[in-house]
């Protein structure tokens, strides 16, 4: 009888800790299901909707809500050209005595490239230098056979009262005057002519030396020592890679964009990025591309690098008009469910507005609406941020 009571109590006993067991698991299921459904309402919850709970003040930093000139900008590939290259011609011709420099020599402007023989002009010039002496001693015969016919003349003017005046004699005289007068005149002009012929000789002697025109760079050698140059005819040919410029096949479209004197970015092969000036704007259209060319003029040191004549150049051309916009910084912008937001902080409350954004300007983006000019952005702390919760302010950037 006692194994039996014994037997009942251990089967009741087992049966209560079944129920308790039973009891805990279902209360704990409970909680895990209302749980999950405040984290669900949470979530589901309007963006705009007060919290639900009381929220502790927030430290934000703020960014001023500003307007920024925005000029939208489409890629154009140019090329470096120099301002002054071509042909250095000779002046005058004959065999090259000297030949001076060879490709890649760097030159400054008025530095010797070409010598050419010089004896047949050298004994031109001593020839016309005769030719002008000569001259000189004709004018001082002249001058001075005037001198005596003028004294004859002085001379039988005082005769003109006095048996001894001739009047046929008088007036032979005084046509010899004229005509010395006229020998004077005569020889002054042949001197003339022959200083114009010596000083001709003394140009070709000078263009006997072919200089440079401008600071540059020998790129061809189109003679040497000993060949014959015509006159006008190649010696070398420079470049001058000091003054290079930017030119652009730019869409007829985007020229209103442009106008002389505009800044634009530019990024050249080593990727390092620079600007450039819009010089002149060809008005000329090429009727296959529908293109005109511009030129630009980099702010770049030329010196300081190694640029060549038609290295590729990106410039950054406006695609529309100047324009200024209303900007907040990048990191104002906050993404919920496909919308864009902007908390502004304005009488100790974060308030959130959905924005719509336009174009990127640098690390800012232009608002089409939502904010206005003045207003201040959370750029920090918006991320944990709640509509309508307090924030105080702890910089502004």
């Amino acid at each position: 009888m006692t194994m039996r009571l014994m037997a009942v109590r251990l089967i009741m006993a087992a049966m209560l800790a079944t129920l308790a067991f039973m009891n805990a698991a279902k209360l704990a299921r409970t909680s895990l299901i209302a749980g999950a459904a405040l984290v669900a309402l949470a979530m589901l919850a309007p963006i705009g909707a007060p919290p639900v709970l009381a929220q502790q003040t927030a430290a934000v930093d703020v960014d001023e809500v500003r307007i920024e000139p925005l000029s939208q900008t489409v890629p154009v590939i140019g090329r470096l050209v120099a301002r002054q290259s071509g042909i250095v011609a000779a002046r005058i011709g004959g065999p090259v005595a000297d030949m001076r420099v060879s490709v890649g020599d760097r030159v400054k402007k008025g530095d010797i490239l070409a010598v050419l023989d010089t004896a047949r002009l050298q004994r031109q010039r001593a020839l016309l230098a005769a030719d002008v002496a000569e001259t000189v001693a004709q004018i001082n015969l002249a001058e001075s056979l005037l001198v005596l016919r003028r004294q004859e003349m002085a001379r039988l003017d005082g005769l003109k009262n006095s048996a001894a005046f001739s009047k046929g004699r008088h007036e032979d005289m005084r046509q010899q005057v004229v005509v010395e007068q006229s020998s004077v005149g005569a020889a002054m002009a042949r001197k003339e002519r022959a200083e114009a012929n010596l000083a001709l000789a003394e140009i070709d002697l000078y263009y006997a030396e072919v200089r440079a025109p401008y600071d540059g760079v020998v790129t061809i050698e189109h003679t040497a020592t000993g060949s014959w140059v015509t006159n006008g005819g190649p010696v070398v040919s420079m470049v001058g890679d000091r003054q290079l410029e930017i030119e652009a096949d730019v869409p007829a479209s985007r020229i209103p964009a442009l106008e002389s004197g505009m800044v634009v970015s530019i990024e050249l092969d080593d990727g390092s990025l620079h600007q450039a000036v819009v010089r002149a704007v060809v008005p000329e259209e090429n009727p296959l591309t529908r293109t005109r060319q511009v030129r630009f003029t980099p702010d770049v040191e030329m010196a300081a690098l190694t640029l060549a004549v038609n290295e590729s150049v990106l410039l950054q051309v406006p695609a529309g008009p100047y324009r200024e916009v209303v900007t907040v910084h990048k990191d104002a912008l906050i993404t919920r469910q496909g919308q864009t937001f902007v908390y502004i902080a304005a009488d100790g409350k974060a308030n959130i507005r959905p924005v719509e954004i336009g174009t990127a300007v640098g690390g800012r983006f232009e608002i089409i609406s939502g904010v206005a000019s003045g207003e201040l952005a959370v750029i920090r702390g918006n991320e944990r941020l709640r509509p309508g919760q307090d924030v105080t302010v702890a910089g502004a950037s």
